[in-house]
């Protein structure tokens, strides 16, 4: 018995020593990656007519390994967040109906993808949204997630800093932003990744069915009156913020598609010009450029699922390879689940993980 039980404190004790040396113990299951929320200044972002700050916070996770292997450098995947939502909410630090952090920790913990760092930038403005546009109303947001913050996050991380090993991708508002940075940007970016992308088409219908959502933004005049708006209302200002800036027309700083009871098309025409379905054959050729192109929507999540299913139609017209997927979803229910099964396969797939010779 005694002989037993000293063989049983041999074999603990040398498992708690093995426990000790890094790679063996520690089961990967238990590993966790680190978030950082630091705060950025943008040139970029500065004077704008809303009058959002250009001191913007970013959120940004750094796999387990960053940590362990600190000669090892990494890609970079560039999460946009959709409408009213923070970086703050994806990366946990508020309370939202899905958390980032904890997504990639499980995947990156079994193994199943190479692991990666993601950035995501507090995109909420005035409006609630900036719709990753440039404009002087809300600032120069596609330039700034293109440019500054790439080179941001290039100088002061351990990445692979080349396009190949950068992807961009996003949720809603931010699926679109990513598609429109990604199609102008293929210097920068390799592959893109859609879920659930907004504002890729004009709604179906005629104009007239949207004129009674318009009539409610023509009556609010005032930033407070707007602050009680409904979230349609608000996002029709967004909108307008994004894609028909006007300088001279205080105090939003922007068009609405109609004023003072009357639609004005020539505004509606801005908006048009935006929509990545109504300009896609303008950007065929950088589109070409990118490596891979995936994107996904609900079933349940009809118009966005409508208009994905017209952007596959239009790639398989250019042969431009791509996938493409309705699933059994409505526009938030499953995308934890996307990113986890289906999009961080499609980052480890289809970005550049090597070059991890040298270190900053």
């Amino acid at each position: 018995m005694i002989k037993n039980r000293t063989i049983f404190s041999l074999v603990i004790c040398c498992l708690v020593s093995l426990s000790t040396i890094p790679g063996f113990a520690q089961k990967k299951e238990n590993a966790h990656g680190t978030v950082q929320r630091i705060k950025i200044h943008s040139k970029l972002l500065e004077g704008n007519l809303s009058g959002d700050s250009a001191d913007r916070y970013i959120s940004i996770y750094l796999p387990a390994g960053y940590q362990s292997e600190s000669k090892k450098r990494y890609p970079v995947v560039y999460f946009l967040h959709g409408y009213t939502d923070n970086d703050a909410k994806v990366y946990g630090f508020q309370q939202h109906w899905m958390t980032l952090p904890a997504i990639l920790d499980t995947v990156f913990a079994k193994d199943r993808v190479h692991e990666m760092i993601v950035v995501t930038p507090d995109a909420y403005t005035l409006f609630q949204g900036s719709m990753y546009s440039n404009s002087v109303t809300t600032g120069n947001w596609e330039d700034f997630v293109a440019r500054e913050l790439v080179s941001y996050i290039d100088s002061h991380y351990r990445t692979l800093p080349g396009k190949e090993s950068r992807g961009i991708c996003g949720h809603s508002m931010g699926g679109y932003g990513a598609f429109r940075i990604g199609e102008k940007n293929p210097d920068v970016f390799s592959a893109v990744y859609l879920l659930s992308p907004c504002c890729m088409a004009s709604p179906e219908g005629p104009v007239t069915a949207q004129t009674s959502q318009f009539l409610r933004a023509d009556s609010i005049k005032t930033i407070e009156a707007f602050k009680k708006a409904d979230f349609f209302t608000k996002a029709l200002f967004a909108s307008a913020a994004a894609w028909s800036p006007n300088p001279a027309n205080p105090p939003f700083y922007l068009d609405l598609p109609v004023k003072d009871g009357h639609l004005r098309p020539e505004v509606l025409h801005k908006w048009d010009a935006n929509l990545p379905l109504n300009n896609l054959d303008q950007y065929i050729y950088n589109i070409r450029k990118l490596k891979a192109v995936a994107f996904d929507a609900g079933d349940k999540d009809k118009g966005i699922a409508e208009s994905i299913e017209k952007l596959d139609g239009e790639l398989n017209k250019y042969g431009i390879a791509h996938s493409f997927e309705i699933y059994d979803g409505d526009h938030i229910n499953r995308v934890g689940k996307r990113i986890e099964e289906k999009m961080l396969q499609f980052f480890s797939k289809n970005l550049s993980f090597t070059g991890n010779k040298t270190s900053k």
